[in-house]
């Protein structure tokens, strides 16, 4: 991976630019799906979406740009289905009920809805567990400013009253980083159920860290 965050060479302006740029990220999302990653290269890119290496180059310099772009539109995605599927029910709850929050359980909805989205969507699966996010997008992704631990952070901040200290966000991070690195480990597993034990481990192991320790 390299350290640098990756950008495209240049941003559609026109309609038909669009249409090319989906095409690609199509494309390698489909091949991300059919074959080994070491077999996904720009140019069977380029053929899987129908164009000239030269036109899939004018607007992502290489495979890696390519694959970051995709990884982003990932993230995206699976924050709008943690809305909809953790945060909304959440908010109600707490107009209905009252400010009875169950700090386990909402980090145990967050980490069911992740790998509910992995196993719906196999080439994000295999960019994230595969280690093909450049390290540079991944932070600005998966930082507890901008990324997904920025969905803990806000729960231990607005819901929890938990101060915004140094400390967070190293605890955040390391969080963060366990999971990632449990979660690979759950999908090399030889079963669906070897790997649910290790993702429910998983879950115990973060909530007692990130919360049981804030009383």
């Amino acid at each position: 991976m390299t350290e640098v965050m990756t950008v495209p060479r240049r941003a559609p302006q026109q309609k038909r630019g669009e249409e090319t740029v989906q095409r690609i990220l199509d494309a390698v999302r489909t091949l991300l799906c059919t074959i080994p990653l070491e077999f996904v290269t720009t140019s069977r890119i380029a053929k899987e979406a129908g164009l000239s290496v030269g036109a899939l180059y004018r607007f992502y310099p290489d495979k890696q740009t390519i694959f970051d772009a995709v990884a982003v539109r990932h993230v995206a995605q699976f924050r709008e289905c943690l809305e909809i599927g953790v945060m909304h029910p959440l908010r109600q709850e707490w107009t209905t009920h009252g400010p009875r929050i169950n700090a386990a359980k909402f980090l145990e909805d967050v980490i069911s809805s992740y790998v509910a989205y992995m196993d719906r969507c196999p080439d994000f699966r295999a960019l994230a567990l595969g280690q093909l996010i450049s390290a540079g997008t991944k932070a600005r992704e998966a930082s507890p400013i901008s990324g997904l631990p920025s969905v803990l952070k806000s729960f231990l901040l607005e819901w929890m009253r938990v101060p915004s200290t140094p400390e967070l966000e190293m605890m955040l991070s390391v969080a963060s980083e366990a999971g990632e690195r449990l979660l690979a480990y759950a999908y090399e597993q030889p079963s669906r159920e070897a790997r649910a034990r290790i993702i429910e481990e998983m879950k115990r192991m973060l909530v007692g860290y990130l919360f049981v320790r804030q009383g």
